[in-house]
C-alpha cells in the first residue's frame, strides 16, 4: 500500500479585483446619467406599446 503525500497548496491571491459584471457597469452608468437613461426608457416603452396596439389593430 502506497501512501501519497499531497501538500497544500497556498492560494495565491490577485491584488486586482475582479472586472464587474456587465449588469454592475449599466447600473452604475444609469446612476450616473439618471434623466437621460429614464427619458430612454419612457421612449422606449411608449414605443413597444404604440408598436404592439398597432399590429393588435392591423390584425384583427
Amino acid at each position: 500500500m502506497t501512501e501519497q503525500t499531497t501538500t497544500p497548496e497556498a492560494p495565491t491571491e490577485s491584488l486586482e479585483e475582479p472586472k464587474p459584471s456587465y449588469v454592475k457597469l449599466a447600473m452604475r452608468n444609469m446612476v450616473k446619467k439618471g434623466g437621460q437613461s429614464l427619458w430612454h426608457f419612457f421612449l422606449t416603452t411608449i414605443g413597444l406599446v404604440t408598436f404592439f396596439v398597432g399590429m393588435a389593430y392591423l390584425t384583427r
